[in-house]
């Protein structure tokens, strides 16, 4: 390992690591445009000057690899000359548009400018002006301001896996273009807005809308996938203006989805913000007291076999714990947080966990993908086992639908009889999986929710106990979860009791009226047309699928409303924050469900949002600890039995329209209209 003398400071840093590093590891600030952590170096900015004795000139501490006995200066008089004329030349084409642009306030060139720069310039020549490019419905570009620091091209061809990005011709007339002037297709586009230093990149559905110093800034969690990834919510006055991630080394790294990133406007569109009653077949208006009354009677007057209860993908731990307590005070059994109708095992935790925690993916050294496109079912998931695969062997398999997942994998075949083949050693992947130190499986939704899911889930247990998947410090099982709280549902039992029916069973006694009441909270992915002759009671934020058959409303707030719990897919708790009020009379949903029990005579034992946590934890002891994965014990799961021979499919068909929060979206809808039919055409690999 290299030591260096910094400004007078001795410095032993990582062999690979750069002057740069080196530098910040003495505590000297460098700085720079151009070079980004998790990027390629490309050492086209130069702000990152530095003077090295006996070099004939000045470094860029950025490329040049640390060696022993180097003596670095970082504040002499030639390195500030340097880095005035780097930055001179950098503003020679710059437009004067700090007033208007979007960046101002957060921009890295006016901080930089300000800090490093002369103050002033010799260029008098025009300033040449670039062309606009059209990068699709979130991206905004004015690439008049483009610096060609290329971290947005990086980040396309390295991170996100998609060739669209480059640079054309050279020199003065150099632009950062996507090569056929088309939209820029990634599910991950919206991160280059983050990466651009300068006004260059910016988001399109916020520009103009608020400047950053009138924000008001709420770190959070999202909860429209089941990632989990750290967000911030930027908000003014009682609107969210924009949502940007954050920094989580075991999550998302410093990445966000662009659904996950864009769909805030859906957030004021099509919301619940009054207690509905269905009177003469309408939907009317009313208060709070009536509508849970009406509520309230009916339950009682209902035998507990013909009530059920469905949750939602976008509903927190607490309010499913009280739904779960007042269906358990009518001794109501029928009760299940798995709309897709997933044959998980709620009582063996490991069956359902992303065990290996997506961090984990990185240690991994093979990978079989089962029923599943975490593309789009989980990006930054998908970024993750794209980062493993950049780094070098990482054989990839794949059972499913044939797309295209950014990294080269091998086909092994469309259904449950390739997945068998695998297990019985029929398929040459098997060895490779036994050859591994570290194999790993992922199993999405697309086989899960099938009709063989069970015996689908059985196999892909023999494969992980009979390719030593299994150990002591290391355990490649892992499903995949596409909602955000079905990890937190199962955890808290929100299962068929005995004699209960699932969701398919709800719906089809339902149709048959059989099923006389059902609960919908915040359940919009299911049939709703088989709920015709039930009385249906909808609680949620949205005006979906679920509210449009429902006999009363009890209007919900969004998951940028209210604090919650939320267990992402690899069974991490993490606390979101409340950044805005809901509108209207919407209530935070367990609020509601404790002042129904009372109403209905059923008082639930906690008054507030502490008291309702401890008895969680009493249910699940893990929830106490926020932010940690807690290993879930190995056990048997799964039921044998013969599979079908029909293909998966994969469980998202519109990467932007799979809630009902992002089908309230206009900016979703517009990217559906753009990208979803390329998407459902993309297959093959990038190499």
């Amino acid at each position: 390992m290299p030591t260096l003398n910094v400004d007078g400071v001795e410095v032993t840093v990582e062999n690979g690591a750069t002057v740069l590093q080196a530098c910040e590891e003495a505590g000297a600030e460098i700085p720079r445009f151009c070079y980004h952590e998790r990027l390629s170096i490309a050492g086209n900015c130069r702000m990152c000057l530095v003077e090295m004795e006996k070099a004939p000139k000045l470094v860029a501490s950025c490329a040049m690899p640390a060696a022993d006995g180097m003596v670095i200066h970082t504040n002499t008089e030639k390195v500030k000359n340097g880095r005035e004329g780097a930055m001179e030349f950098l503003l020679i084409n710059h437009p004067l548009d700090c007033p208007i642009c979007d960046q101002g306030g957060e921009c890295d060139l006016q901080d930089q400018s300000m800090y490093y720069g002369s103050g002033n310039s010799r260029y008098d020549e025009t300033k040449r002006a670039v062309k606009e490019k059209n990068m699709g419905p979130l991206i905004k570009t004015t690439m008049t301001r483009c610096i060609h620091c290329t971290r947005c091209v990086r980040f396309a061809t390295e991170v996100a896996g998609v060739d669209e990005l480059g640079a054309l011709n050279r020199g003065e007339n150099t632009e950062i273009v996507t090569y056929l002037e088309e939209a820029l297709n990634s599910e991950l586009s919206g991160n280059i807005i983050d990466l651009c230093p300068v006004g260059a990149l910016t988001s399109k559905p916020y520009a103009f809308t608020a400047r950053p110093w009138e924000l008001r800034k709420t770190e959070s969690v999202d909860a429209l996938d089941a990632v989990g990834a750290n967000i911030r919510i930027d908000s003014k006055g009682q609107e969210v203006m924009r949502i940007l991630p954050r920094l989580n080394e075991e999550i998302n790294e410093e990445w966000l989805s662009d659904r996950s990133r864009f769909s805030y406007d859906g957030l004021k569109r099509q919301r619940l913000d009054s207690p509905y009653v269905r009177k003469d077949g309408k939907l009317q208006a009313a208060s709070w007291s009536e509508a849970l009354q009406v509520v309230a009677d009916k339950l009682n007057a209902t035998e507990a076999g013909k009530i059920g209860a469905i949750t939602g993908d976008i509903v927190d731990a607490e309010s499913m714990k009280a739904l779960k307590d007042l269906m358990d005070a009518f001794e109501v059994t029928s009760v299940d947080c798995r709309q897709d109708g997933a044959k998980l095992d709620a009582s063996v935790r490991s069956s359902y966990l992303f065990n290996s925690t997506i961090a984990g993916i990185e240690d991994a050294d093979a990978l079989l993908i089962v029923g599943s496109n975490p593309r789009y079912e989980a990006s930054l998931i998908n970024a993750r086992i794209r980062k493993r695969w950049k780094k070098g062997p990482f054989p990839i398999g794949l059972i499913g639908e044939d797309v295209d997942l950014t990294y080269a994998r091998e086909y092994i075949g469309a259904g449950a009889k390739s997945l068998e083949d695998v297990a019985n050693g029929k398929h040459s992947f098997a060895e490779v999986l036994k050859k591994a130190e570290r194999p790993m499986i992922i199993i999405g939704q697309g086989a899960l929710t099938r009709e063989d899911g069970a015996a689908i889930l059985a196999l892909a247990k023999k494969i992980a106990d009979d390719t030593g998947m299994i150990g002591a410090d290391w355990n490649g099982f892992n499903v995949l979860h596409t909602a955000a709280s079905r990890v937190a549902g199962l955890d808290l039992g929100l299962v068929p009791g005995e004699g209960g029916k699932d969701v398919a069973g709800m719906l089809a006694a339902a149709e048959a009226g059989e099923m006389e009441v059902v609960y919908l909270l915040g359940a919009d992915e299911i049939d709703t047309s088989k709920l015709e002759k039930a009385f249906v009671i909808y609680q949620g934020s949205h005006g979906d699928a679920g509210a449009h058959v429902a006999d009363v409303i009890l209007p919900g707030v969004a998951y940028t409303e209210k604090d919650g719990l939320w267990v992402n897919t690899e069974g991490r708790p993490q606390l979101s924050t409340r950044a805005v009020f809901g509108p209207g009379e919407a209530r935070e949903d367990w609020t509601i469900i404790r002042a129904l029990s009372e109403v209905a005579g059923k008082t639930l034992p906690y008054n507030t949002m502490e008291e309702l946590r401890a008895k969680m934890v009493e249910v699940a002891p893990h929830f106490a600890d926020v932010d940690m994965v807690t290993a879930a014990a190995w056990g048997d799961f799964g039921a044998a039995g013969n599979v079908s021979d029909v293909p998966f499919t994969n469980p998202i068909s519109d990467n932007y329209l799979t809630n009902a929060i992002s089908r309230a979206s206009g900016i979703m809808a517009e990217c559906s209209q753009a990208f979803a039919a390329d998407s459902e055409e993309g297959t093959g690999t990038h190499g």
